[in-house]
C-alpha cells in the first residue's frame, strides 16, 4: 500500500508505516497548489495531511486515493463534498490533541488576566511598570463559560475548576445530566440559552467544530450579550467568529481576546499574515498551535498509523466523517 504524507509528520509514525509494509512518500513541503501534481505522480492509495488544504482540484486528480487521513481532529481543510463525490473516505483523529488545546486555552486565559504579553513588551523596551501591572482581577471565583463540551471543552472545564473557577457549559448536545457529570453548571443547548449564559460569564472559551451551523456564531449579538471587560478565547476555528463584531466589542466594551485561530489565516505553515483584529490592544494571539505539542503529535501519529493499519489489513475505516462515501458491503 502506498501512502503519501503531504505534511510534516512524526518520524515514529513514518517508521511504523514502513514497518507494516507501506510504501511511504514523505512530502512535508507540500502545499495546496502542489498537492494535485503529487497525487497524480505518486498515485497513493492513502493521503495523510495535517494542515495542508486538500481542495477540489487536488481531489479530482486523486484517481488512486481511497482514504484521506487528517492527522488531527478538524477536517475543515479537506473538501468533504469533493471527496465524497469521488468515493474517497475521510477519517480524523479525534481527542488525540485535546489536552494540548486545553492547556493553551488556560495559557491564553492567564495571559489575558495578567497581561503577560504587554508586560513582556514593556520589559523588552526597557520600561519597568509595576504600578500598571501589579494588579489584575485573578481567576479564582470567576465564572468561565464553555461553548462546546467535547473532549477539549471538557478538558478546559477540569483545568478551570483546578484554578477555583466556576464553570457554565453550553453545547447543542448537552443535557443537565451531562453537565453534572463534567462538574459544570448547565448553560443550555440552544441559542437563547447561549446568550443567557454569556451574561453571567467573566470569561468565555469556544470549543466547537467548524460547520455551517457554527459559522459566525460568535457575532454582534453574541458579543453584545457578554459582560463589559470580559475575556474571550477561541482555540477552535476562525470561521466561528465574526471578527468585525469582535473588533467592535474590543473597542467599545473592553473585551479582551485570546485567539489561536483566525478567519483568514494562511494555509501554509510560514508566510505573511495581516489581521486588523490582532493589532488591537487587548487582543493576544498565537499561531494556530493549540494542538502542536510533542505529546499531542505523537498521539496523533499513533492514531493515524492505527487507522491505516486497520484499512490495510481489513479494509475497515475508522473515525470516518463521510460514511456516505463508503460503499455498503
Amino acid at each position: 500500500m502506498k501512502v503519501l504524507i503531504a505534511d510534516k509528520f512524526e518520524k515514529s509514525g513514518i517508521d511504523a508505516l514502513k514497518d507494516m509494509g507501506c510504501d511511504v512518500i514523505n512530502e512535508p513541503g507540500a502545499t495546496p497548489e502542489t498537492l494535485a501534481d503529487l497525487l497524480a505522480s505518486h498515485a497513493p492509495e492513502v493521503l495523510v495531511v495535517r494542515s495542508t488544504k486538500v481542495k477540489k482540484p487536488a481531489i479530482e486528480k486523486a484517481e488512486s486515493v481511497k482514504l484521506i487521513v487528517r492527522a488531527g481532529a478538524g477536517v475543515d481543510n479537506i473538501d468533504l463534498d469533493a471527496a465524497t463525490a469521488k468515493g474517497i473516505a475521510v477519517c480524523n483523529c479525534p481527542g488525540m490533541n485535546s489536552d494540548a488545546v486545553a492547556e493553551l486555552t488556560m495559557g491564553l486565559l492567564l495571559a489575558l488576566d495578567r497581561r503577560i504579553v504587554d508586560q513582556t513588551q514593556e520589559l523588552r523596551a526597557g520600561k519597568w511598570n509595576k504600578k500598571e501591572y501589579g494588579k489584575s482581577r485573578g481567576l479564582r471565583g470567576r465564572t468561565l463559560g464553555i461553548v462546546g463540551v467535547g473532549a477539549i471543552g471538557a478538558g478546559v472545564v477540569k483545568r478551570a475548576r483546578a484554578f477555583g473557577m466556576q464553570v457554565i457549559a453550553w453545547s447543542r448536545s448537552l443535557s443537565p445530566e451531562k453537565a453534572l457529570d463534567i462538574q459544570a453548571r448547565y448553560g443550555g443547548n440552544d441559542r437563547a440559552g447561549l446568550l443567557d449564559m454569556l451574561k453571567d460569564c467573566d470569561a468565555v472559551s469556544v470549543h466547537v467544530a467548524a460547520t455551517p451551523d457554527t459559522k459566525g456564531m460568535c457575532d454582534a449579538e453574541f458579543f453584545g450579550a457578554m459582560k463589559k471587560g470580559a475575556y474571550f478565547i477561541n482555540t477552535s476555528r476562525g470561521s466561528v467568529v465574526d471578527e468585525a463584531a469582535l473588533r467592535k466589542a474590543v473597542q467599545e466594551k473592553g473585551i479582551r481576546a485570546g485567539l489561536d485561530v483566525y478567519d483568514c489565516q494562511p494555509g501554509e505553515p510560514e508566510g505573511g499574515f495581516e489581521s486588523e483584529t490582532i493589532k488591537l490592544p487587548g487582543v493576544y494571539g498565537t499561531h494556530h498551535c493549540g494542538a502542536s505539542t510533542d505529546q499531542a503529535q505523537m498521539a496523533v501519529a499513533d492514531e493515524t498509523v492505527r487507522i491505516i493499519r486497520i484499512f490495510k489489513e481489513s479494509g475497515g475505516i475508522e473515525n470516518c466523517v463521510n460514511r456516505e462515501a463508503v460503499p455498503v458491503s
